[in-house]
C-alpha cells in the first residue's frame, strides 16, 4: 500500500505537480485518484469524527480544504494528460461544466482505452 501511495500520489504531487504535457496511462491515473479519494474520506471521516470537537473539527475542516486545493492543480494536469492518452485535446475536462450528464460523459472518456499508438500528444507507454 504504502509503495502504491509513494509511486501513485507523491511522485505525481513532487514530480508532475503542474505538468499539462504528455500522456497519462488508465491504471496510473486512477490509482492517483484513488489515492486522492481515500485522503479525501480520511479527513472527511476526523470531520464528523470531531463534529462536536470546536478546535479540532475546525482543524481537520482547514486540512480538509487545504489538501483539496494543494492536489486541484495536479488532478487537472492528471486529467488533461489522460484525455491527451486517448487522443483528446485538454478542451474535453470543460465537458465536466454540463449539468448532470457531464461529469458522467467526462468519467467515460477518462475510463477508455489508451490509443496503442503515439499520438500529437506524445509516445504511447503502456
Amino acid at each position: 500500500m504504502q509503495e502504491l501511495f509513494q509511486k501513485n500520489f507523491v511522485d505525481v504531487i513532487k514530480n508532475k505537480y503542474a505538468d499539462f504535457n504528455g500522456r497519462e496511462n488508465r491504471r496510473d491515473y486512477w490509482m492517483y485518484v484513488l489515492c486522492v479519494f481515500i485522503i479525501n474520506v480520511a479527513l472527511g471521516l476526523l470531520v464528523s469524527i470531531f463534529a462536536n470537537a470546536g478546535f479540532l473539527r475546525g482543524l481537520f475542516t482547514f486540512l480538509s480544504s487545504v489538501f483539496s486545493l494543494a492536489v486541484l492543480i495536479p488532478s487537472l494536469g492528471m486529467s488533461v494528460k489522460r484525455l491527451h492518452d486517448i487522443g483528446k485535446d485538454w478542451v474535453w475536462i470543460l465537458v465536466a461544466l454540463i449539468p448532470v450528464v457531464g461529469w458522467i460523459w467526462l468519467i467515460v472518456l477518462l475510463a477508455q482505452e489508451s490509443q496503442q499508438a503515439d499520438n500529437q500528444f506524445g509516445s504511447y507507454n503502456p
